[in-house]
């Protein structure tokens, strides 16, 4: 089985939602990745020029986006790593990971929303020939899906756990045995 790095008092649930938000928004950068490179997963050949930097730039910022879900389960999570200038070895404040994380997980489920609004009102641009592309455009996509829930769940994790080293710990009701 694979070892996935985290602190210690993390939720191993929380670890793995974590870990498996970069891998859900993989496919889609690669597919944006071979669609720069002019492989024929859409309907017209791509122009190029800025379009290129522009789709390639969106597949790196989306996948840096992600990869900062593993902070949230890991010590830079928790305190500055020293080679930052300025503010290396301070603690990080709860809020300042939570509010960022809280306020991308509800503009990744606008984006949502919009895009499924798009389609139903027929907004699309058809960016597929055939069949075989629309799968392999699915497939790509639809696992980006995933990304806003396991964010808010990996957040709240991250918040229950945090607000616990300072004594303001939520705790569940301790459970009693039913007669």
């Amino acid at each position: 089985m694979m070892k996935l790095s985290a602190l210690p008092d993390v939720p191993r649930w929380a670890v793995i939602a974590a870990h498996a938000v970069p891998l859900a928004t993989l496919p889609s950068g690669l597919w944006r990745v071979a669609l720069a490179a002019g492989l024929p997963v859409a309907k017209d050949p791509f122009p190029g020029g800025w379009e290129t930097v522009y789709v390639l730039g969106l597949s790196v910022v989306a996948e840096c986006l992600a990869l900062l879900t593993l902070g949230l389960v890991r010590g830079w999570g928790e305190v500055v790593p020293a080679w930052v200038p300025l503010l290396g070895g301070r603690r990080v404040p709860t809020m300042a990971a939570v509010v960022p994380a809280s306020l991308g997980a509800a503009g990744l489920l606008g984006l949502v929303a919009w895009s499924f609004y798009a389609h139903m009102a027929g907004l699309g641009s058809g960016a597929t020939d055939t069949p075989v592309q629309e799968v392999i455009l699915v497939a790509c996509y639809l696992p980006l899906l995933a990304w806003a829930p396991l964010l808010i769940a990996v957040t709240v994790a991250y918040y229950r756990r945090r607000k616990g080293h300072t004594g303001a710990a939520w705790t569940p009701a301790p459970l009693t045995a039913r007669k």
